[in-house]
Order: C-alpha cells, then sequence, then structure tokens
C-alpha cells in the first residue's frame, strides 16, 4: 500500500522491544517503504521537458540508504570529495554524481576530482577560483560544466542557518560575478550546460516559486548552452502534527508552466532538475531511546535517556521540533505526538540525553531553554521514541561528544523484514587514530 506523506512514518509500537533487545539501545530505526516511495513521489513530479531528480546524500550517507535511493532511479547530489568516494564505494558509479562543494582540492585530492570527472562526475563550479582551477582541465578534457549561481536575494531557508541564498550566505558564484566567470569560458570554449541555484531548507513554496521566476531569468541572459536548469532542494516536510509538506504536485505545475513559458520565448527546451534530501529520508526514520533515569526539581520534571544532541543535533542547531512516542518495554504505546488527539492523563517531561550540556534536549525555545513535551509518564527502561529523524540526524550530529559512541542503524525492510545496516561503534574506534607521542 502507498504511504501518504503526512508525517513521520507511522510508528509499529510492537517493534521497538524487539529492536532494542536484538541491537540495544540507542538506535537509528528506517522504512524501506517510506524511502522508496518518497522517491516516487518525486519522480511523478510535474514537468515539462524531463525531470532529472537528485538525491542530496549529505541528509544520510548510510550505503544501504543510497541504494535504496538510487535503485529506484535516483541520482545523487554530492557536497564533498569524500561523499562522492564514499558513495562510489557503495557502488554507484560518478557518472551518477554532481559534486557541489565549499572545497578547493588540491594535490592528491584534486587528482582524484580529476579521475572522478573524467569518469562522469558532473562538476558544479561554486566560485571563481574553482572555475580559474578546473578551467584548463575541462578545456583539455572537452568537459561541459554546471554552474551554482549565488542569486544575490533573500534566500529561503526554514532558519537562518539553512538559508543558502541570502546575502549572508556564500555559496556559489555571486549574480554579480556571473559575467565575469562567463566571458572567461567563453574565451576558452567552455560551455555551462547547467546551471543550478538551492536557496535553502525547508522554506516557504512561495520562495521556492520565485526562485524559478529568478533563476529562469538569469538563464535567458547569461547562458545560452544551458540545457538543464536545477532548483536545488529544500523541499519542507511535516514532521510535526499541523505542520504543512510542501504540495509537489503544485511546485511542479509551476515549474514546468514556467519552462513552457520560456520556451516559447528562447525556443529552448530545458530539463528541470532538483536535489532534495530531508523529502526523501527524513520521516522515514526513527531514533530509539531508553529511559535510564527519571528527575524531579522544583521546576521540570526530567526523563534521561540514552541518546541525545550526540544523535539528533536539529533542536539544539535548529530549533526543530521532532515527534514523541513512549513505549512500555511489552511493546504497549502509551501516548505519541503522532497523534493530534487530546489524551487525558498526560504530564510535562523535559526529555534530555546523557551529554554534559543544557541543550542535550529533545525539546528547546527560541533562547535554547529546555520545552516539556506533555505524555504518558513511563518507567525507568520505557522507550522514548524521537520521530522524523531519516535526516540530518546520524549523518550530522556530534556522534563522539563526550565520547559516547556511534550507534548502530535498522532497516524495516518492504517486506517487514529487520536488518541491521550498521553497526555499533565500538570504544576502540573513538581514539584508533590517535598517537602516542612522547613529550
Amino acid at each position: 500500500m502507498t504511504m501518504k506523506h503526512f508525517g513521520p512514518t507511522r510508528l509499529d509500537a510492537t517493534l521497538i522491544p524487539k529492536i532494542a533487545g536484538q541491537w540495544g539501545t540507542p538506535v537509528y530505526l528506517h522504512d524501506q517503504e517510506y524511502i522508496e516511495n518518497s522517491c516516487e513521489q518525486l519522480l511523478n513530479m510535474p514537468n515539462a521537458y524531463g525531470l532529472h531528480v537528485r538525491y542530496a546524500m549529505k541528509a544520510n550517507s548510510d550505503r544501504t540508504v543510497l541504494r535504496v535511493v538510487t535503485n529506484k532511479g535516483l541520482d545523487l547530489d554530492c557536497s564533498s570529495l569524500d561523499e562522492a568516494a564514499r558513495a562510489y564505494a557503495a557502488g554507484v558509479p560518478y557518472a551518477r554524481m554532481m559534486l557541489t562543494t565549499q572545497e578547493v582540492p588540491a594535490g592528491q585530492e584534486r587528482a582524484e576530482l580529476e579521475q572522478m570527472i573524467k569518469t562522469g562526475l558532473k562538476y558544479n563550479v561554486c566560485s571563481m577560483t574553482q572555475f580559474q582551477l578546473i578551467a584548463d582541465f575541462a578545456k583539455a578534457n572537452g568537459i561541459d560544466l554546471s554552474m551554482r549561481v549565488h542569486p544575490g536575494a533573500a534566500g529561503g531557508g526554514e532558519s537562518a542557518t539553512r538559508d543558502t541564498g541570502s546575502e549572508y550566505s556564500c555559496f556559489g558564484v555571486h549574480l554579480n560575478d556571473v559575467p565575469t566567470v562567463k566571458a572567461m569560458a567563453d574565451k576558452l570554449g567552455l560551455r555551462f550546460t547547467q546551471v543550478h541555484v538551492h536557496i535553502g531548507s525547508g522554506g516557504a513554496p512561495e520562495k521556492w516559486r520565485e526562485n524559478i521566476d529568478r533563476e529562469l531569468g538569469f538563464v535567458k541572459t547569461y547562458f545560452p548552452d544551458a540545457t538543464t536548469v536545477s532548483f536545488g532542494g529544500g523541499l519542507k516536510v511535516a514532521r510535526m502534527p499541523g505542520e504543512t509538506q510542501a504540495d509537489i504536485a503544485s511546485l511542479g505545475a509551476y515549474a514546468a508552466q514556467r519552462i513552457t513559458e520560456f520556451k516559447e520565448s528562447t525556443g529552448r527546451e530545458l530539463q528541470m532538475e532538483i536535489e532534495p534530501g530531508t523529502f526523501v529520508v527524513a520521516n522515514s526514520g526513527h531514533i530509539i531511546t531508553r529511559i535510564i533515569d527519571k528527575k524531579l526539581t522544583n521546576e521540570l520534571n526530567f526523563l534521561i535517556v540514552d541518546g541525545g544532541m550526540e544523535l539528533l543535533t536539529r533542536p539544539l542547531l535548529y530549533g526543530s521540533e521532532h515527534p514523541i512516542a513512549i513505549v512500555r518495554q511489552d511493546g504497549t504505546l502509551l501516548s505519541s505526538e503522532y497523534d493530534t488527539k487530546p489524551t487525558a492523563g498526560l504530564k510535562s517531561f523535559g526529555i534530555v540525553g546523557r551529554c554534559c550540556e543544557s541543550g542535550d534536549s529533545v525539546r528547546l525555545d527560541n533562547d535554547g531553554n529546555i520545552v516539556p513535551v506533555l505524555i504518558a509518564e513511563p518507567e525507568i527502561g520505557d522507550y522514548v521514541v524521537i520521530g522524523g529523524t531519516g535526516a540530518y540526524s546520524e549523518s550530522m550530529s556530534p556522534e563522539n561528544y563526550n565520547s559516547h559512541r556511534k550507534p548502530g542503524a535498522v532497516m524495516k525492510t518492504r517486506s517487514g523484514e529487520l536488518v541491521q545496516i550498521r553497526k555499533k561503534q565500538v570504544r576502540e574506534q573513538i581514539y584508533q587514530n590517535e598517537l602516542d607521542v612522547k613529550l
């Protein structure tokens, strides 16, 4: 049955003690069916003259996740040379990747980049320096390039830290510098066959539509060789009840209309490209934690769980909210924020982790203070399950802070089988690269 994308994948509470018993806690849980359904929804997005979907692998770079996504037909957007190498090690050819990075590779890394490009990797120029350093190689090998353009306008991130198009962000060749870079390329006979703009993550749909109009405008002015226009990613997902998810059909229809009008005025057909990450995997994931202690103060009741900011930093970094479910040790669901119906008998608890940080909590206000969560009161040994954690949790969090070990990960397959996709880090891996230096 196809899953509707209204929020995190529905939690089967009976699986929680089974997973915890077999692999311990904390542990990440992913849902293959949800990821595949997300991919299908994106691939069916309305378009005018073709659609290319790349998965922003920084959202979750696990090799099993990459294989699920690429097997469904999505290619990859990589944010570093190491991400590209990691995806290749997972079995994805470089020809299915685009590299959009702040890096300026030199030495051995430069040699690696050249080999990747020769075998099909699309290089997305993000600065004048990057262009100047790649130009001779591109000319010698007859390679067409892509350019990421900083639009020089207000971005579209859900928060300032996720806004990549505003005057306070440094991503891409600034629109003011595009004529200079383009003139340099023309002199060398190099073509930019793709133009890319990513304005931020989780922003309002109207910002996405504004970006479409703006980008098509400077494609028309500066990029006569462009055959593909990428509108980036950042499609909003609804993790919490009451949040509104991006309407893929509506955004696709708008883009198709504008690209059709572009052809009518220029005679040029453009393929549309998008590069979502969060939309693909965010609501496929849960973090399963176990309650290890309870504390009462004059101000707050606290639940201490065995995994916090070192597993999920988004609340501390962005002020993000994730739905909380409480599950008994026997698999009984006590309460869940997935359910928008009010439930009697709930109690306020601040849910915190083990790190020595006052911001180690699943919910914080704008000032970084802990926000209590209304839940059915659990006992020590019960489980707190955090939803909407398939993206920017295990790929981004400081898992070795306080020398905690990165947890393992489990995937529920389409057939319902539970399989381990990553083992828990062993203690020796935390310090294996440290050297015994005689001082």
